[in-house]
């Protein structure tokens, strides 16, 4: 069993595909974990294929943290304003009925949208379910988490 990537377009009225087999080494590498656990091995540890699922697992080993969890970056993130962040809080905007992903910067209480490839590397500072109680922030600590 192997991986495939397939990039869809439409455009202008027109639809068109490209497919590339993990063995060419594909730039897209955003595959659900349980897909990449569903292929089989491969022989060679140093092919296309195996860099390519690595980039996935990586992909979906970044955190997808809860609204009210503090964060600090891995790196600081420059803005377009030149001023940097480190420490966010995950929330969220309304824009229309959606409900839109961004995180409060902890200096200046701004909002910033930050992609998942920005999140990758982070540490969760504290957590929004051990910051509604005390019982819950207990037994979290306990645990590990």
């Amino acid at each position: 069993t192997f991986g495939a990537v397939f990039l869809t377009r439409y455009d202008d009225g027109c639809w068109g595909y490209k497919d590339m087999e993990e063995s060419a080494g594909p730039n897209e590498s955003r595959a659900p974990l349980g897909l990449i656990e569903l292929l089989s091995d491969l022989k060679d540890p140093d092919s296309y294929a195996q860099d390519w699922r690595q980039r996935g697992r990586n992909w979906a080993a970044i955190p997808d943290y809860e609204e009210g969890d503090k964060i600090r970056l891995a790196t600081p993130v420059t803005l377009t304003d030149g001023s940097t962040c480190q420490i966010v809080t995950a929330t969220h905007y309304r824009r229309g009925r959606q409900k839109r992903r961004c995180y409060r910067i902890e200096e200046t209480g701004g909002l910033v949208r930050l992609s998942k490839a920005t999140l990758a590397g982070s540490e969760l500072l504290s957590s929004a379910k051990g910051a509604a109680s005390p019982v819950l922030a207990e037994f979290l600590a306990g645990q590990g988490g």
